[in-house]
């Protein structure tokens, strides 16, 4: 990266330290990651965006990196993370923000747009829809939709399990799981749901001997060591709240989103067809009162950002120029 980076540790929701990624001055547009990522996720949008004019932070979510590490599982409910969000917008712009989200990261904004709105001035998801609020628990669900196949996010559920598997080799697991759900993966045979019988959710998963071309040794090395450093618990723990998730969030199922938003999903993005029989990505804003954009990239799969950074960057910037006029 050629921008000047610097960290700042700000107080989230309920005290817990965050670790915040900044560069540039003016309206600040806040990143915020999925799993197994960090704020190291953004680092092509972060220089872009700071020479356009804006103040680019990124989250590292608790439970990451250099950010703090709450024990409960229960820490790390979407109401928790969302009120770190805001945590976050207030020490840096009371006036409010522009939040990107990926992944989980995706859902966090999602949720800090509902439950914080004053906060929250616009909108970007990339790769997960802002779906409507499910019928019954997530957990209800997956016998019936996986029979005896491993769904990945049911796989995480006990605690331990997923951390023997992945922590001895950091590497291979960052590698693996990235390839996986790329767009050089495959949308039918992949990390999230596994053939019955599974007992550890990467075996029979390739483990490249040559990376992806938007995934250096480099990158992967930073993923491992971060890890190394902070473990998985805190971040495999999101998993564990979806249930949790799902009744914190009942009282706003008919709630919709009125921020002005953009999403961005790449074609081959294999978590639009985790559900069997069901595209996510048919309609990926039921939930979004003001969509200003929907885009689809050719050869992309679930790592947008990483995997086409100068398409991501720019309809960001795009979407930043609809909200605050040209800079």
């Amino acid at each position: 990266m050629n921008a000047a980076l610097e960290f700042r540790t700000i107080a989230g929701k309920d005290g817990v330290r965050l670790n915040v990624a900044l560069a540039g001055a003016g309206p600040l547009l806040l990143f915020v990651h999925g799993f197994p990522e960090s704020w190291y996720s953004w680092r092509h949008q972060i220089e872009t965006v700071a020479a356009a004019g804006f103040r680019a932070a990124a989250l590292e979510v608790r439970g990451y990196g250099a950010s703090g590490k709450p024990r409960p599982v229960e820490a790390y409910s979407i109401v928790e993370l969302a009120g770190d969000i805001a945590a976050v917008i207030e020490a840096l712009a009371p006036e409010g923000a522009v939040l990107v989200g990926h992944d989980w990261g995706a859902v966090q904004v999602q949720a800090a747009a509902l439950l914080h709105p004053a906060r929250v001035r616009g909108m970007v998801t990339v790769s997960v829809p802002a779906a409507n609020h499910p019928p019954q628990k997530p957990s209800d669900a997956w016998p019936r939709l996986y029979g005896e196949r491993v769904f990945y996010q049911a796989y995480f559920q006990p605690e331990g399990v997923a951390e023997a598997e992945f922590e001895p080799d950091l590497e291979r697991f960052i590698r693996v799981f990235f390839r996986s759900l790329s767009g050089q993966g495959s949308l039918t045979d992949n990390v999230l749901v596994r053939p019955a019988g599974t007992t550890r959710l990467l075996d029979g998963l390739p483990d490249p001997d040559d990376l992806p071309p938007w995934l250096s040794r480099e990158d992967v090395r930073f993923y491992a060591e971060s890890f190394r450093r902070s473990g998985l618990r805190g971040p495999l723990n999101r998993y564990r709240c979806i249930d949790l998730d799902w009744t914190l969030m009942r009282p706003h199922a008919d709630a919709r989103i009125e921020q002005p938003s953009l999403f961005i999903g790449g074609v081959l993005e294999p978590t639009r067809y985790m559900i069997p029989g069901f595209d996510r990505y048919a309609d990926p804003v039921p939930r979004l009162a003001d969509v200003r954009g929907v885009h689809f990239l050719d050869g992309v799969g679930h790592w947008v950002q990483q995997e086409a950074p100068e398409e991501t960057s720019r309809l960001i910037l795009d979407f930043l120029a609809m909200l605050e006029g040209p800079r």
